[in-house]
């Protein structure tokens, strides 16, 4: 990984937030959140998400009194003791000279979401994305209820390499599109890649121009009409693309998982480092 920060850049995100839970998992979205922070020159925000017993103690019920509660909740109070000293641990070796870690107090959804509104970037590992482990859930009401921009980190890149960005000029993906324009000002190429929606050839040069209004500088790619996700994959290949800019979940969550949907496909079928905004 290289990179730093750049005139071009500017400060625009001083504030870089990473959930964890204290499995190894994580060790590599800490370590990129902690290479983006350092290239804008952010601060660093370790954000320990412990289970939480207030999210327990419906299921447990009022009748549901004596030994047997006490020891569910015991059981509930070590394992989130362990798993913060495992987390203190990675962060301790975590470089970043501007780095903080926070444990959030119960309930935790509401403290993790006063953090997210809080922060320009919310950092998640691949396993949390692809809904799986105990972050799973943060990451879904972190990108679709806060509408925070995500960066899910999968592999290591280089901040003043070449992004794609995936635009069909509906208001996810335009929304995902502006919000990175500060990462993508450090970016050595951009490509705005998209294929027809129907009929209708996507108006890439229309994004360019915004962009171009900003002083970013951006090719454009029109993709052939066919499978999206496969044509999004193959450009990110063509062009050796260090990350992908993606709106998510342009159609209801529910029928992105019934029937799936590109966002699901970006997430579950790809090791693409992605930035999406909902």
């Amino acid at each position: 990984m290289t990179g730093s920060s750049s005139s071009t850049g500017g400060q625009a995100w001083s504030r870089i937030s990473v959930p964890v839970s204290g499995t190894s998992s994580e060790t590599l979205s800490l370590e990129l959140a902690a290479y983006l922070a350092k290239a804008f020159q952010a601060q660093l925000n370790v954000l320990f998400t412990p289970p939480d017993p207030a999210e327990l103690a419906p299921w447990l019920g009022e009748g549901f009194m004596g030994t047997v509660q006490m020891a569910t909740m015991d059981s509930l109070k070590v394992a989130a003791e362990d798993s913060e000293r495992a987390a203190r641990a990675q962060f301790d070796v975590i470089d970043c000279p501007g780095k903080s870690f926070t444990a959030l107090n119960s309930p935790v959804w509401q403290d993790l979401a006063m953090e997210t509104r809080l922060s320009d970037l919310m950092v998640f590992s691949d396993v949390s994305a692809k809904g799986q482990g105990m972050l799973s859930e943060a990451f879904q009401q972190v990108l679709m209820e806060e509408r925070t921009g995500v960066f899910i980190a999968r592999k290591a890149f280089d901040v003043g390499g070449t992004a794609i960005v995936a635009w069909d000029g509906k208001e996810p993906s335009s929304r995902a599109a502006r919000r990175a324009a500060p990462l993508l000002k450090k970016a050595a190429k951009v490509v705005i890649v998209g294929g027809p929606i129907g009929d209708q050839p996507p108006e890439l040069e229309r994004l360019a121009a915004y962009y171009g209004a900003h002083g970013l500088k951006a090719e454009i790619d029109q993709l052939p009409k066919g499978d999206i996700v496969q044509g999004l994959t193959a450009a990110a290949e063509r062009y050796k693309a260090d990350y992908m800019v993606a709106g998510a979940y342009g159609r209801s969550r529910l029928r992105e998982f019934a029937f799936g949907g590109t966002t699901r496909a970006l997430l579950q079928h790809t090791q693409l480092n992605l930035y999406m905004a909902h």
